[in-house]
């Protein structure tokens, strides 16, 4: 929050003593920049910067063809809409699809006044400007700060929750009870939970395997978190034992965090404990086991590194893989278009530009799924209400007429910057909110280099914000329709069938392209978890007939998708056994009945994608069943080779395994009671 508001600020005063037009464009940029690593921000300038010079150069190379021809000015504006709606939905990158479309959607009304062409030209090259300076000044500020901070955030993320899950392991060590500052950190973590840390990994550009342990080590310590919380709630009775068990998990997890924050891999490790006496601690095997995974997901990934594919190979697309062969894409264009060309074509007809922002409204709200749609547009004109009406409108009567300087301006610029990414960095569902009170502030205060008094330049924004959503409305939700409690039944699904499928992997016996199919599949799976929880908030916002079924079919996926995480977080571990990786090769005999297992964990999770289809399964899996003759083989192994250097992995490989039957069989007991589809 200090840094977007430090970038957004030295933004707006350059722009004001240098007299930049379109100060707002580069002070709403100075917030969109990706900060989760130095990397990532550099990556994110670079495409904020590429997409804003091909918009202008596209404004300025297309204009000239046709300017001079009314109808066909008409007809490109239009194609020009399309355009931005298809790139939106195909383009790999989000946020340089949104920045190509706030580029156009503010230099298209730039070609519709009557003026000259020089003007015209000039102001389309000051937009481009403006976008420069916020994009410089945001990389500096955050690179500045990477170098104060320098560590790793993604590793600062994680040494924060074991930090504090070592506080409360040395507490129960010594015998004492909880400090009222542990619990309340653990409170405080717990609450927050690992979906920002996750979202934080996967947009940061991080090497594919890095991602996938980081991954792994966040949904664990996650996990973690809620355990100790919930142990440091209940002041339980110690026993001489427990409180060793409780200085081992300490110096446990204090050696993987100090592994992590210095960059080395942690190594495996395995509590030795006397399972003769009962802990009178609840969840402390949990936590220790845990533990034991958190280690494992890191375990020799060394090994990994000299399979892993080129920087070449590795390099996504610029679209995605179904850019010109799903027909969604398509029709997601056609219906951005036409709500976007009926804002265009009203405001131009009643002849009111000041409502242009109707345009930029419909290409910032639109969404595949009616419920998202709305969850945006809800979002949007409560932002809109705050930072036009509220903000906005309120300093123009009650504080701007008092201010005579450059510095009064300055600290009301601050604080509804400091209030707009408070609530962006907050929570994903309230970030959209905090954009669009920076927005609407920005529109009104950061057009002209004065300060701005007239109502009507809030009243323009607020009216073309109402506007669009209207038509958004009127096209998405009531021509088209594609309800979010079908999309997220359909995505959930879809999600069972991969990690079926990578339960099977690999299936390539060479193991440079098992691990980038390996890849691909985990990077699938995680975005659609993620998807799966943000459909579920759209659902709220969808009324109608089937409200009641659609909200008792989200509670159901949301209860189910804790498991499924965990049962592919699991998986991502097994899968070094599958693939005999180095240091992870098992007996012949093992990992045969190993495969048999994972082929039935496929199983159990294609019955239960069949069963919410509504098709039932002829015979019903047993992962217990396969987990016991996994477990028999390797007792026989061991009492035939007891000396196997084998042998000293066995109970982290059984406590995986074990772990992995818990989960799929508790889930497949829950589909059973539940109704089909």
């Amino acid at each position: 929050m200090v840094r977007m508001t430090i970038a957004a600020t030295l933004v707006m005063l350059v722009c004001m003593a240098f007299h930049v037009p379109f100060a707002f464009q580069g002070a709403i940029y100075a917030l969109m920049i990706s900060r989760e690593s130095s990397r990532a921000t550099l990556q994110s300038a670079a495409a904020l910067f590429l997409v804003t010079l091909v918009g202008a150069g596209y404004l300025l190379l297309s204009m000239s063809f046709v300017i001079n021809s009314p109808p066909l000015h008409f007809l490109w504006v239009v194609g020009s809409f399309f355009f931005l709606f298809y790139a939106i939905s195909t383009l790999t990158n989000y946020t340089a699809s949104v920045a190509l479309a706030i580029v156009l959607a503010v230099g298209i009304p730039l070609w519709d006044r009557h003026v000259s062409s020089e003007t015209s030209v000039e102001d389309t090259l000051w937009l481009c400007w403006s976008v420069v300076i916020g994009v410089a000044i945001t990389t500096g500020v955050e690179l500045m700060f990477t170098r104060l901070r320098g560590r790793d955030e993604i590793v600062l993320l994680i040494a924060e929750r074991l930090a504090a899950v070592q506080d409360l392991c040395t507490c129960y060590a010594e015998g004492r009870s909880v400090e009222p500052g542990v619990g309340k950190t653990l409170i405080r973590l717990g609450t927050l939970g690992t979906s920002l840390l996750r979202r934080t990994l996967r947009r940061s550009g991080y090497s594919p395997q890095y991602s996938a342990d980081m991954g792994s080590v966040a949904v664990f310590v996650g996990r973690l978190v809620d355990l100790a919380t919930t142990v440091s709630q209940l002041s339980p009775e110690l026993s001489v034992s427990d409180r060793r068990r409780f200085r081992n998990l300490g110096s446990t997890v204090a050696i993987i965090r100090d592994d992590l924050m210095n960059g080395r891999t942690p190594h495996l490790v395995q509590f030795d404990n006397d399972r003769e006496s009962a802990s009178l601690v609840p969840l402390l095997g949990e936590i220790e086991h845990t533990v034991t995974l958190i280690s494992q997901a890191f375990a020799d990934s060394q090994s990994v590194q000299a399979y892993l594919p080129s920087p070449d190979d590795a390099r996504g697309g610029l679209f995605v893989p179904d850019a010109f062969v799903n027909p969604e894409h398509l029709q997601f264009a056609l219906k951005g278009c036409l709500a976007s060309t009926s804002c265009y074509v009203i405001y131009n007809a009643i002849a009111w530009p000041g409502i242009s922002t109707a345009v930029t409204t419909c290409l910032l709200t639109a969404l595949s799924t009616i419920g998202s749609s709305r969850q945006k547009q809800v979002l949007r004109i409560t932002g809109a209400i705050v930072g036009g009406f509220l903000i906005g409108m309120g300093s123009q009567m009650f504080v701007l007429p008092y201010v005579d300087s450059i510095a009064g301006f300055t600290v009301l610029f601050v604080a509804v910057t400091v209030f707009s990414s408070w609530f962006m960095t907050s929570s994903p569902r309230l970030s959209y909110f905090g954009i669009q009170v920076a927005l609407a502030f920005y529109l009104i205060n950061l057009s002209e280099f004065k300060m701005q008094t007239s109502l009507s330049v809030a009243r323009d924004r607020v009216v073309g914000i109402l506007l669009g959503l209207f038509l958004m409305w009127l096209v998405f939700d009531q021509l088209w329709g594609a309800p979010a409690a079908i999309q997220m039944r359909k995505t959930f699904i879809s999600n069972l069938r991969l990690v079926a499928e990578f339960a099977r992997e690999p299936v390539s016996k060479d193991l440079k392209t098992a691990i980038a199919r390996s890849f691909a599949l985990r990077e699938t799976i995680s975005t659609n978890l993620d998807k799966v929880r943000s459909i579920a908030d759209a659902v709220l916002f969808e009324f109608g007939p089937s409200r009641e079924q659609d909200l008792a079919l989200r509670d159901r996926i949301r209860n189910r998708q804790p498991s499924v995480r965990m049962l592919f977080i699991l998986q991502n571990a097994a899968w070094k056994y599958r693939a005999r990786l180095s240091g992870f090769e098992l007996p012949e005999t093992i990992a045969t009945e190993q495969r048999e297992f994972d082929n039935e964990v496929a199983r159990v999770l294609s019955s239960i994608a069949d069963r919410m289809e509504g098709r039932l399964p002829t015979e019903e899996p047993s992962l217990d069943n396969r987990f016991v003759r996994l477990e028999r083989s390797i007792e026989r192994y061991s009492a035939a080779s007891p000396q196997d250097g084998f042998d000293g992995r066995l109970p982290a490989f059984l406590a995986l395994y074990r772990r992995i039957a818990s989960v799929g069989t508790s889930l497949q007991q829950e589909m059973q009671s539940a109704p089909a589809g």
